[in-house]
């Protein structure tokens, strides 16, 4: 046997060498240390920032109750959606289509869109928004809560108010754009 490298394997020098100073991920989605985040009646559990995805993209456990999703918006950086339990109602730029588990929705950046959980049970997505960032808007403009499946607390109107204008401020900052229409 020969310690020699096999010639049949060729190294290519654009690809940049392994850094050593990142190191390999588990994340597990019920992990009570993960930041579980309460936003609009959802529920966002961060599996990957960009701190481990060296800005890259970031991974998100989405908990999308009956009638829960997002607002209208759009945004700077590319989007997909893995539906892993339930189903979503997607809009995106005005057409509105179903996504079921098993089905992945892709949306490219800066196209308006919208996702609500029409059906009666809850819906479960992965998210991956690349580059990363999201993760830290939502961190900024949600509330932390227990677990995975934890609702956030119902807003009054005071607080609901409170919320709409921290988005607004953040949204900028974040390549985000809150719309009237996906």
């Amino acid at each position: 046997m020969s310690n020699s490298p096999d010639p049949t394997i060729l190294s290519d020098p654009s690809i940049p060498p392994d850094d050593s100073s990142r190191n390999l991920v588990l994340a597990r989605s019920n992990d009570e240390n993960l930041p579980h985040i309460g936003l609009v009646g959802d529920t966002y559990t961060i599996l990957l920032a960009g701190k481990e995805t060296a800005g890259r993209f970031c991974l998100i456990d989405m908990h999308i109750p009956p009638g829960g999703g997002p607002p209208p918006h759009r945004h700077d950086f590319e989007e997909s959606f893995i539906i892993l339990e339930g189903e979503i109602e997607a809009t995106f730029r005005g057409v509105k289509s179903v996504a079921r588990a098993g089905e992945t929705v892709h949306i490219p950046a800066n196209a308006p869109h919208q996702f609500q959980n029409k059906s009666d049970r809850s819906a479960r997505l992965l998210c991956i928004c690349s580059p990363a960032g999201q993760e830290d808007f939502f961190a900024q403009v949600g509330v932390p809560v227990a677990t995975r499946t934890t609702a956030p607390p119902k807003l009054d109107e005071k607080a609901e108010a409170e919320f709409r204008a921290k988005a607004a401020a953040l949204a900028r900052h974040y390549k985000t754009e809150l719309l009237q229409h996906a």
